[in-house]
């Protein structure tokens, strides 16, 4: 896939400002997609959708095909004559970060309101959208549905946890839950429902203003997931349920202990045996939603750091072979050329970069990684190739500005001559005294030859630390920052747009746009 020359911002739903507890799909999302517009921005990505779990992490959703109802957004609701505007009444949240358990508390009131109201009031129209979505779906949303409801009937422990009938899923316990359950399991269905509406909605409008819209596939899922819970014999587990070995990677630039995911291993004899159709589906469902998707950790379809099950770190792992190039000539016999961009950062060798060239993926850059001193580092913008995707960041790194005031970063195996050399040379390179560094670092990457250009929105406004979105291999305070409201003002668009014009990355559509302030 060749990406044609053009730039947008990172920036995950959840982090929308908004008078909720959390962003949503809402008029903020929209507003959003006209300052992207405005400034000559042609793409949005974001990360993983799925509907969250512990420790609220979008690498582990309880599903790899449903959407996160926390994204639904209650005036959308409103409009929908699901919720009065009464019921929505609610002050801005003073905090700049989500609070996830309020967020929940607070959404789910919403929704059983709406569902209520569905039921008994539902026009027609809103009733065979419904009962389309779910005949539509019912691959995933069956299943799905099912794992929720019984998750929340067992005091939300793991589905290995649950009474061992159910845990194996034998046929006549489920059966019996689908009708103790009916009502919840049409609930969950009907929420999953309204957030696809929501989200067709968004997209349909995107790409009126020429904007593509980026996904994420990770590429493990989480053990306590309807994905585990479904295809038990896909993943390496024992006869309980558990892993056998969990995914990570060796100690790298964020931790000297390697990075502990814990997320259950392919069986990949077992894929190979069905014609990868789990993965053909997700991809599928995946590119239904996106313009395209970046694929997490890439480089684990060549080789994946199995870790024993019992450790605590990922010191002990070690490199198997997985399958990917059976996989992605298996998923692209189905669905054709495949609008992948390949997260190749940490450990790549050589069989890595061949299967991302040989099905012509795009590769990712990140200028954070550019300044060890080494002039032919492949993230310097000199060394770039057209077809890649150059970041300031990613949303695993502190923001450029952190980046700049503590280059070593939490975690860093770095020394203090380490890091200073680091950010010599970085001014160096950049001709700065660093006084405005996330405007050198966006400069760079949108001089360079690099097709595709992604900046998280974090460093369009010039945040330290504290907006930081995650620390890989750490557990708390992640994934809560939100913007403020106003935050990306007049100013800081046109700055962003005339950079965006000046290095030639405006797309046709984002040059006869409508004046924003007229739109407005």
């Amino acid at each position: 896939m060749e990406l044609s020359r053009g730039a947008g911002i990172l920036l995950h739903p959840t982090s929308l400002p908004g008078r909720y507890e959390i962003g949503d799909l809402g008029p903020e999302a929209y507003d959003f997609a006209d300052l992207l517009a405005e400034s000559g921005q042609s793409l949005w990505q974001m990360l993983p959708l799925g509907p969250t779990g512990h420790r609220n992490s979008p690498y582990a959703c309880y599903s790899a095909f449903a959407g996160n109802t926390l994204l639904i957004s209650p005036d959308q609701l409103v409009s929908d004559e699901l919720l009065v505007a009464d019921e929505v009444l609610t002050s801005s949240p003073s905090s700049s970060e989500i609070d996830f358990e309020s967020a929940r508390d607070q959404k789910t009131v919403l929704l059983d309101k709406a569902f209520a109201r569905f039921k008994n009031t539902a026009d027609p129209h809103l009733t065979e959208a419904f009962e389309a979505f779910k005949q539509k779906n019912a691959s995933w949303l069956d299943d799905y549905a099912l794992f929720r409801v019984l998750k929340s009937a067992n005091n939300g422990a793991a589905w290995n946890d649950w009474e061992p009938a159910l845990a194996s899923r034998e046929e006549s316990p489920l059966a019996r839950a689908q009708v103790e359950f009916s009502e919840e399991l049409s609930a969950e269905k009907f929420l999953q429902f309204l957030f696809f509406k929501q989200w067709s909605a968004l997209k349909a409008y995107c790409s009126k203003q020429g904007i593509k819209l980026i996904g994420d596939i990770p590429m493990f899922v989480a053990h306590d997931s309807a994905d585990v819970w479904t295809n038990r014999k896909q993943f390496k587990l024992d006869e309980d349920g558990l892993p056998l070995v969990v995914a990570g990677v060796p100690p790298d630039y964020f931790s000297d202990t390697g990075q502990f995911w814990g997320n259950p291993i392919y069986n990949w004899e077992r894929m190979v045996d069905d014609g990868f159709q789990w993965w053909i589906k997700r991809f599928r469902a995946s590119l239904q939603m996106f313009d395209m998707v970046r694929v997490d950790h890439f480089r684990g379809f060549a080789a994946c750091w199995e870790i024993p099950a019992g450790d605590k770190t990922a010191e002990r792992g070690r490199w198997v072979t997985a399958p990917g190039r059976e996989l992605f000539e298996s998923v692209q016999e189905v669905l054709g050329d495949l609008p992948v961009i390949a997260e190749d950062l940490g450990v790549i060798t050589p069989d890595v970069e061949l299967l991302r060239d040989d099905f012509g993926f795009p590769g990712m850059r990140v200028l954070q990684f550019a300044f060890g001193g080494d002039s032919s580092n492949s993230d310097l913008p000199h060394n770039y190739r057209r077809n890649v995707v150059a970041y300031t960041g990613t949303h695993d790194n502190n923001t450029t500005v952190g980046w700049f005031n503590d280059v070593a970063g939490k975690g860093s195996t770095r020394t203090p001559e380490e890091v200073q050399g680091e950010r010599d040379y970085c001014r160096a390179y950049l001709n700065t005294d660093g006084a405005q560094i996330h405007w050198d670092f966006i400069r760079a990457v949108m001089a360079s030859v690099a097709n595709t250009v992604i900046i998280p929105l974090q460093d369009v406004l010039g945040l330290g630390l504290e907006a930081r979105m995650n620390v890989p291999n750490s557990v708390e305070g992640n994934w809560m920052w939100r913007v403020k409201a106003g935050a990306l003002t007049d100013e800081i668009v046109e700055r962003l747009g005339s950079l965006t014009a000046t290095y030639g990355r405006k797309t046709d559509i984002q040059k006869s746009a409508i004046d924003y302030a007229a739109r407005r």
